[in-house]
């Protein structure tokens, strides 16, 4: 009997639900996007810093299996809230945002092998970038579509701990 309540108290230990307060770079984010992200978002794969990308872009946007770096803190929080704001949130969206009618984002489908790892994955990116719970925006600099620019409020609630 009590070797049984061990084991179902180990399991509800495992499933505990992502606490927006506790999911870093550094711990969580950082290992997801090497292992998932690696392949066409470092240095070693060809993988542009966002400013090169934008001084030669159709140079990068010819190579196949290239994007942004994702291979450094400061190179993530450029898509975040940086000059390339909303950019990360943009490409991993799985699609449930209004503004994109239903169409998830190009990278969403890399957040993992089943519907239920991407929805896991994006449900741990989601907290790091606002908290859990909140909604995060899509917006970019300037207004895309129907899709307003971002306010200074919607970059206030990016949190991003390292």
């Amino acid at each position: 009997m009590k070797l049984k309540l061990l084991a179902v108290l180990a399991g509800a230990v495992v499933a505990l639900p992502v606490v927006a307060a506790d999911v870093t770079y550094r711990n969580d984010i950082a290992p997801m996007l090497k292992k998932l992200c690696a392949e066409c978002h470092t240095p070693e794969a060809g993988a542009p810093t966002m400013q090169e990308f934008k001084l030669d872009e159709d140079k990068y946007k010819k190579q196949l299996k290239v994007g942004p770096r994702l291979d450094t803190y400061e190179h993530v929080r450029v898509l975040i809230d940086g000059s390339s704001t909303g950019a990360f949130m943009r490409r991993l969206d799985d699609g449930t945002n209004p503004y994109v009618k239903g169409k998830a984002g190009n990278m969403y489908k890399y957040l993992g092998e089943t519907d239920a790892e991407r929805a896991a994955n994006l449900k741990i990116v989601k907290a790091w970038v606002v908290g859990e719970g909140k909604e995060w925006n899509l917006n970019g600099v300037g207004q895309r579509g129907d899709m307003p620019p971002v306010t200074l409020e919607q970059l206030r609630q990016v949190q991003t701990k390292y």
